[in-house]
């Protein structure tokens, strides 16, 4: 999935904003001053007649362009709009101008504290009272859809419907990258995660098969004599989460997503997993993991992904470092980065590897301030629809793309070779796969020029090998909850123990490492955070259907 900066879209929201934004959402603010409680319901009486089996948009005849500001809560977004190739479509199907604001919490807070409203909304915390008070600032899309344009209800997914209704029965907010069940089932949605090694080192050892502790611990070493300029083993930039050796490594050895009474488990103590950082240990000691992986940033990383130097990589985000391998690549025919098998189950379990869930990224609301909540709607079934999906992801047919008799979608030559080569005057004229409010993974399966080449055969690789996660999504305990604070101090904990783990310089350190976390974890109201992640998976299951 090709995505902008996704660490910069996910700040947490500060404590003492939270509780701002908590107790004037409990309260039932509605944002602006003098805003409607229940929202502004314009009439369409002049303008158009609904019809079920046609989008709003291609009916309403109002003549004068519909000024809309649409507030995005991140400070990189690029608030251009009109001037590239699919703006400027936008612009022109729907007859609006739209003025995009951006911000941090701390400004979006202000919206909630008497500020006025934005007419659309677009935040990335699905568990922020923002996003779980949204019926006392925004406008169900129910609602909207039935009284200005039902045709929504045929571009919209049911289960991301469902998955994102409130108590009271309404969904105020709809993202995008929300993939459901029958996504997962299509095969259309790629795999992000690999073990990738170098086509030349690969081949000189002889292709060997690395899926047991031991086997992996002496192909490090032999690539180690034989290629003494490589790193051995490299994996995503350390940080939130603990890059790909946390729950990456743990999903590409099939650690279970649930015990077996269907409640949550504990996948960081999984014994199984536990086997594999043991052998990163002896791997490290070796010599054969670089301490500069525990200290280099996205941007370090990248530079080496660019450069070839490690040897393997354990790799999340194939998509976001597709530029880089293709870099790589182009420079080097024949020592290209290739996806094999890789660390294997010691329980024979298969992967369960992750991709984004139903949940989304980008979460989408029309504020009850909203000047014309009928355009509003109008702008979410375009985006959803195939039109739209289209445009955001291959521009305008015969100006950008063709369709080729099969019914894929292929660039036109001097647009692909803008893409490959001129990337900041490609982003700049045509933004295309950029503009993704209501982007979709399954619309990428409709060209090859989706993806570089250089992830291709990974993303080959992956297939039959993912396992939705819904059931693990927004179980974290309620912020400003004491459970919610000591899991934050958990996963701050945990985060310097899988390094400290991995670095341990003896057996004795690695298990200090981990029975200090051991009893952290009881110190910190573990039994109650596990309590509150079983029963919100119990409610997920409820929304999915699933026994």
């Amino acid at each position: 999935m090709l995505k902008l900066n996704k660490a910069a879209g996910k700040k947490g929201i500060k404590l003492l904003a939270t509780l701002l934004t908590a107790v004037l959402m409990i309260t039932g603010c509605s944002g602006g001053s003098g805003g409607s409680s229940e929202g502004n319901w314009v009439s369409i009486e002049d303008r158009y007649t609904v019809d079920p089996e046609k989008p709003a948009w291609q009916l309403d005849k109002k003549e004068e362009a519909t000024d809309l500001t649409w507030y995005v809560n991140a400070d990189w977004w690029n608030t251009d709009f009109g001037k590239d190739i699919v703006t400027k479509k936008i612009k022109e199907d729907l007859n609006i101008n739209i003025k995009f604001i951006t911000g941090d919490d701390t400004k979006l807070n202000t919206f909630f504290a008497g500020g006025d409203m934005p007419d659309l909304l677009t935040v990335f915390d699905s568990n922020s009272p923002v996003v779980q008070k949204a019926a006392t600032w925004a406008m169900p899309l129910n609602d909207l859809a039935e009284k200005y344009d039902p045709y929504f209800n045929k571009v919209a997914a049911a289960d991301t419907l469902n998955w994102f209704q409130l108590a009271d029965g309404k969904t105020y907010g709809y993202p995008n990258y929300s993939n459901t069940q029958e996504d997962y089932d299509s095969g259309n949605i790629p795999a992000k995660t690999a073990f990738i090694i170098r086509k030349d080192v690969y081949e000189a050892l002889g292709s060997p098969v690395i899926g047991t502790p031991e086997e992996f611990q002496n192909v490090m070493k032999r690539i180690k004599q034989e290629f003494p300029a490589l790193i051995p083993f490299g994996f995503n930039a350390v940080g939130e989460g603990t890059g790909s050796l946390g729950d990456t490594l743990q999903d590409f050895i099939g650690v279970p997503l649930e015990n077996e009474n269907g409640e949550f488990y504990d996948r960081n103590l999984d014994e199984d997993y536990l086997t594999w950082l043991k052998t990163l240990n002896t791997v490290y000691r070796d010599g054969n993991i670089s301490d500069d992986s525990f200290a280099d940033d996205g941007t370090a990383f990248e530079e080496k992904v660019k450069s070839g130097k490690y040897a393997t990589m354990l790799l999340d985000g194939t998509p976001q470092q597709g530029g880089n391998l293709q870099i790589y690549m182009s420079a080097n025919p024949g020592k290209e980065y290739v996806a094999i098998d890789g660390p294997q189950s010691t329980k024979g379990n298969a992967p369960t590897l992750n991709q984004s869930g139903i949940t989304g990224w980008m979460i989408n609301f029309i504020s009850k301030d909203c000047k014309d909540p009928a355009k509003a709607i109008q702008i979410f079934t375009y985006l959803l629809s195939e039109e739209g999906q289209t445009l955001m992801n291959y521009g305008i047919e015969g100006e950008t793309y063709q369709t080729k008799a099969d019914g894929s979608v292929e660039l036109l030559p001097a647009v692909k070779d803008m893409q490959l080569n001129n990337a900041d005057q490609f982003k700049k004229d045509y933004r295309m796969g950029e503009f993704m409010f209501f982007g979709h993974d399954r619309h990428k399966a409709l060209s090859a020029d989706a993806f570089p080449e250089a992830i291709k055969q990974m993303q080959e690789w992956g297939k039959g090998k993912l396992k939705p996660h819904f059931i693990l999504e927004n179980i974290s305990p309620d912020q400003g909850t004491p459970e919610a604070r000591a899991l934050s101090a958990i996963n701050t904990k945990w985060n310097t123990t899988l390094v400290s783990m991995v670095r341990s310089k003896d057996d004795a350190s690695y298990d200090n490492a981990l029975a200090s976390y051991k009893s952290f974890l009881g110190e910190n109201r573990w039994e109650e955070i596990v309590k509150v992640r079983s029963e919100k998976m119990k409610l997920n299951k409820e929304k999915l259907g699933v026994q």
